[in-house]
């Protein structure tokens, strides 16, 4: 990873000047910028210590039930729920789809919201109000399930720009991806947990209603009683992290200063929406993004079906076999970020895994009548989250310029709801119980986003060679202040390197 000069181990602190566009925030924070302060290591690993304690426990249970919300859906699918909704045809298909059409729909509102208000207050309202829509999927009719799956997907739009900021607000360049990969991965945790309720539901025939309105009602309940935590613990910005003192609080802003995007600015800049528009990064993050998530859109909806009636595991066993999925994406993730952050080379340790899940991939479509190559096959596959967690991680440390940078996230997630909401539509009910096309589409999709990665890594190196030739490498200190804190975009910082 080729970073600026000023990315060694001994951060300093940035001195603004009147004519720069630096942000409100860093004014509100006494002394930041009057004197320049060194962080030695020790400092460093404290600080760090303390906004790992405080975040990313939060981060991983907000992702594990946001999974969880997701998955329900498919773990619903075997325990009655089709039976129940009189589903016909590519109905259950169209209550995957549905999600996402939510999800695309309210992308660019959910963003701009949590730019112009609260972040964290902001995310906070989306959780509790989508727990309370979880909650009312116990209904009885096909109809209004449909239009509740839609508003569930509006109202989860907010989260992951919402952990993409969080983690460029905190974290230094080189610190992001492992913990880009730890929250993600958290999917991991959500499926394993989600796959034991169903199955504990399943297994008790004493409920007071059907297992499968139960997992909605019990989800939906934990989600709102995460979205109130939200609201007390996350602080908005650095400025107002309660669990650091005065002083840390400058060194915070010390530290995340090095990665010369600014500090969060709510000023709204058309110049760098039309330059977003304009890069090519941003459409190769959006060709990935659908094609990795074509696959995931059709796994994440059919994979306990998968489970129970193209392997034949049955409903209840495909429940608890489900969760060595869960088990690959949550260390395999983590382990391949820790292994990113010892290496500094995302896009090759994106395409590695990417392509052991191609292999996995081509087990499930191209050795149909193995039991022992499906089951294979679906929990290998879980390996490819890595590449967009790495794409997630490269709009965070590569897009400076903070509109700019929630501009390419909401297309990045366009991309994300269009991939998802095309790969339910992949298994057709005539295509059932082998899904053989379906499949065959997750293997070319998947072989797609393996050329994009490395693209996206061919752009950035190249890039970086052409700044070093014409603007060579050194930068004065004076420069160095003025960048570190001014809301300039990665265009126009010409000292500027790209994460690969």
């Amino acid at each position: 990873m080729s970073l600026s000069p000023s990315t060694s181990d001994v951060e300093k602190n940035s001195v603004r000047k009147p004519s720069l566009d630096s942000d409100a925030e860093v004014e509100k924070t006494p002394g930041v910028m009057l004197d320049t302060q060194i962080i030695d290591e020790a400092t460093n690993t404290r600080i760090l210590r303390k906004i790992d304690l405080c975040l990313m426990p939060l981060m991983m249970f907000i992702y594990v039930v946001q999974f969880m919300d997701k998955s329900t859906n498919s773990l619903a699918s075997v325990m009655g729920m089709r039976q129940d909704l009189g589903m016909k045809g590519d109905d259950y298909s169209w209550s995957g789809t549905a999600f996402y059409i939510g999800y695309l729909a309210f992308e660019f509102p959910a963003v701009f919201m949590l730019q112009k208000f609260p972040m964290a207050k902001t995310l906070s309202v989306f959780v509790v109000l989508w727990g309370m829509v979880l909650c009312c999927h116990a209904v009885p009719r096909f109809g209004g399930f449909i239009a509740l799956r839609t508003i569930l997907g509006v109202l989860e739009s907010a989260v992951t720009p919402a952990f993409v900021i969080l983690t460029a607000q905190w974290y230094k360049r080189e610190e992001q991806f492992l913990r880009t990969s730890i929250w993600f991965a958290s999917n991991g945790l959500g499926l394993i947990l989600g796959s034991l309720v169903a199955y504990g539901l399943t297994e008790n025939h004493h409920l007071p209603m059907h297992g499968w309105k139960l997992l909605f009602i019990i989800t939906g309940v934990l989600t709102m009683a995460l979205g109130i935590v939200i609201f007390f613990h996350i602080p908005d910005d650095p400025s107002k992290a309660w669990f650091l003192n005065e002083e840390e609080r400058k060194l915070v802003l010390a530290r995340i200063a090095s990665n010369q995007q600014g500090f969060e600015n709510k000023t709204f800049k058309k110049e760098q929406v039309w330059e977003a528009l304009t890069d090519i990064r941003t459409w190769l993050y959006f060709l990935f993004s659908v094609s990795n998530n074509i696959p995931n859109g059709g796994l994440t909806n059919f994979s306990t079906i998968l489970l129970s009636e193209t392997i034949g595991l049955g409903p209840t066993r495909a429940l608890l076999m489900q969760t060595p999925q869960g088990g690959v994406e949550f260390v395999g993730c983590i382990f391949l970020g820790w292994v990113v952050q010892r290496t500094e080379r995302r896009c090759l340790i994106a395409t590695i895994a990417q392509a052991i899940a191609l292999v996995a991939s081509c087990l499930l479509a191209f050795l149909p009548h193995s039991q022992g190559a499906g089951l294979c096959g679906l929990y290998l596959v879980m390996l490819y989250p890595i590449g967009l967690i790495c794409v997630l991680s490269l709009v965070a440390s590569n897009t400076a310029g903070h509109t700019k940078k929630i501009s390419v996230n909401a297309i990045l997630l366009i991309g994300y709801c269009l991939g998802n909401l095309l790969g339910p539509q992949t298994f057709r009910a005539e295509d059932a119980p082998a899904y053989t096309a379906a499949k065959i589409c997750i293997v070319v999709f998947f072989g797609l986003a393996i050329g994009i990665t490395m693209l996206i890594w061919f752009v950035n190196v190249r890039e970086n060679r052409r700044r070093d030739q014409l603007y060579g490498g050194d930068i004065t200190e004076a420069e160095l202040h003025e960048l570190q804190t001014a809301d300039l975009t990665d265009r126009q910082n010409k000292h500027f390197r790209y994460a690969f």
